[in-house]
């Protein structure tokens, strides 16, 4: 009795380890260039599983002023019922069950004409239940335990992943910036030398004209 029990403590600490090694492949990351409309399809296996992920757009072409009406995201499931909207925004996160199996539409929307590089991750989990899991007593909890471990490992894969677009936007913005800094700066001078330049003008013209009227 006690060897069967090393046996599938053994087999258990082997599906674990062969799970949690290859989780690291199951989300889902692109990058998409925006120009109008841009859908990417993803397909869900099982009714209810969780679909979850993010996007960020990580790359302005033009500068977003706080009138600029940001991207959409529309969601629509195989049935064209619509499960999820993020509505003028430059990033977000979405999480929702999947209401049934089959192919899952996700749309961009960008109502500028100038292309938008979106950063977009998603993933599909899944826990096994009694239905789906083989009937061993000692084996069904084990799965159960290990999916859910391995859905928390790749919630927190998510959450780096949507962190790090999130800096490099950042970091493009801060670039753009100081750029547009420099510029202002650099046109302020040539303006500056300009104006003095004028003045300088002006104020000869003015002398040359005093002397013209002294001489008569």
């Amino acid at each position: 009795m006690e060897g069967r029990q090393k046996e599938w403590t053994g087999k258990a600490l082997m599906l674990m380890g062969l799970l949690l090694v290859s989780f690291v492949g199951k989300i889902a990351s692109l990058s998409v260039t925006v120009n109008d409309i841009e859908c990417i399809y993803e397909y869900v296996l099982y009714e209810d599983d969780t679909v979850s992920g993010n996007f960020v757009v990580v790359d302005h072409d033009i500068f977003w002023g706080s009138d600029h009406p940001g991207l959409d995201l529309i969601v629509t499931s195989p049935g064209g019922n619509t499960v999820h909207t993020s509505k003028g925004t430059s990033g977000d996160k979405f999480e929702f069950k999947a209401p049934r199996s089959g192919m899952y539409k996700f749309c961009f929307h960008n109502p500028y004409s100038t292309p938008e590089t979106v950063s977009f991750n998603i993933h599909v989990g899944h826990i096994p239940n009694e239905h789906n899991i083989a009937k061993d007593e000692h084996l069904d909890p084990v799965n159960v335990k290990i999916a859910e471990l391995r859905e928390a490992l790749e919630s927190v894969t998510l959450e780096q992943k949507y962190l790090k677009a999130r800096d490099v936007r950042h970091r493009h913005t801060n670039e753009s910036t100081r750029r547009r800094v420099v510029m202002y700066t650099v046109g302020e001078y040539i303006a500056l030398a300009a104006a003095s330049a004028l003045q300088v003008v002006y104020i000869r013209k003015l002398f040359s004209k005093s002397v013209g009227y002294n001489r008569v």
